[in-house]
């Protein structure tokens, strides 16, 4: 890691959750772009100290924005799918619900898309049907040979609609942090 790291974002994604490093190099305007500490793009020796970088994780496009403040000195911002940072994130935390939790000395997390129903497992979307059951759904699934199910009902209420469950072998798991 260099001395040149001046922002980093946490970003939740339904594959899972990524974390987006900046590096600038203010005397050189090198720019080095890392997600979860793998470069995906580097810059050496630009003119131009402030700009834009733009890549992609998946289908969601981002915006790195380097904009001059006082002096010699530079504010960055992220635009992910055209949403500031802030912005994206309180929408992902109105569409996602996630779950970590352990099965047979593995780790996994489970990431439920509320808007679409789709349920992913480290990264990977699952194949499973939600079926109808009384007062909402229930989607089965196994993971190693334990039985896992997402029951989503009624709050009751209209403002906090539906309320998501995850069980792993007959034990609810706490929903996961942001």
């Amino acid at each position: 890691m260099s001395d040149d790291l001046v922002a980093k974002w946490d970003v939740a994604l339904p594959d899972g959750k990524y974390r987006i490093e900046f590096e600038h190099g203010t005397t050189s305007g090198r720019r080095v772009i890392r997600v979860n500490n793998k470069e995906i793009m580097r810059q050496n020796w630009m003119f131009k100290l402030v700009g834009q970088e733009n890549f992609s994780i998946g289908k969601n496009k981002f915006v790195i924005s380097i904009d001059s403040a006082s002096g010699f000195t530079y504010e960055y911002s992220l635009e992910v799918n055209g949403k500031s940072y802030e912005k994206f994130c309180e929408n992902q935390s109105k569409i996602l619900q996630s779950w970590t939790f352990i099965v047979g000395n593995k780790d996994y997390r489970l990431t439920l898309e509320k808007n679409t129903m789709d349920l992913w497992l480290n990264g990977e979307r699952l194949e499973a049907e939600p079926e109808f059951i009384e007062n909402g759904t229930e989607t089965k699934f196994d993971i190693d040979r334990t039985q896992c199910k997402v029951i989503t009902v009624s709050s009751g209420h209209r403002r906090s609609g539906l309320v998501h469950a995850l069980i792993v072998n007959d034990r609810e798991i706490s929903p996961a942090a942001h």
